[in-house]
């Protein structure tokens, strides 16, 4: 019986140092960068699905457009080649990889738009209008969801170096730091508009 008690209390007292040193903080923000990176990917999966109708919509207006057509469909093709799971979030060289293959696709995107422009009658079609807006507010999501994701990488790679949840993490869980999302070069300087 007193053998009993004794395993009992030590397992009471294991549970309150392993709580009171971070083990469970730590795993817990680590949870919240992974579901922070699930909004990320659903944004871009959304704009993802978006692409192909707006492509249609676009063909149907301005079939000489193809080379632009084209570059958005290739674009589009390849983002869904890079995938980056909840490991490669500790890589930057994967989220760098992840990151240009979005970056190729805003850029084709944008100049898909360029061409409702050039077209009066693109510009008019109520379908291409409504796509506009499904991907100015795809485009918002995606920066909403960058943003909650480096915030949950602040705070799990915070909890990760102060003491003392560093040396829980480092003599028991080993966990790297996560890589935050940051700007494509050339992102500071604000882009030039000419009439």
């Amino acid at each position: 019986m007193k053998t009993r008690f004794s395993l009992i209390a030590m397992i009471m007292l294991s549970l309150t140092l392993l709580s009171g040193c971070g083990y469970n903080e730590i795993q817990r923000n680590e949870e919240m960068v992974f579901a922070a990176w699930a909004d990320v990917e659903a944004t871009y999966q959304r704009r993802a699905d978006l692409i192909p109708n707006l492509v249609e919509t676009v063909k149907a207006y301005a079939s000489h457009e193809r080379e632009t057509l084209q570059s958005v469909t290739e674009a589009r093709a390849r983002v869904g080649q890079v995938n980056l799971s909840g490991q490669d979030l500790s890589n930057p060289v994967a989220l760098a990889s992840f990151q240009s293959a979005q970056g190729e696709l805003s850029g084709a995107l944008s100049r898909l738009l360029v061409v409702a422009e050039r077209y009066p009658d693109l510009k008019a079609s109520q379908n291409f209008s409504d796509l506009q807006h499904q991907l100015e507010g795809t485009e918002n999501r995606i920066n909403v969801a960058r943003q909650r994701y480096n915030e949950a990488v602040q705070v799990f790679n915070s909890s990760i170096r102060t003491f003392p949840n560093n040396l829980t993490n480092k003599f028991m869980l080993k966990l790297e730091r996560k890589e935050p999302f940051k700007a494509e070069a050339g992102a500071a300087t604000a882009p030039k508009v000419n009439f």
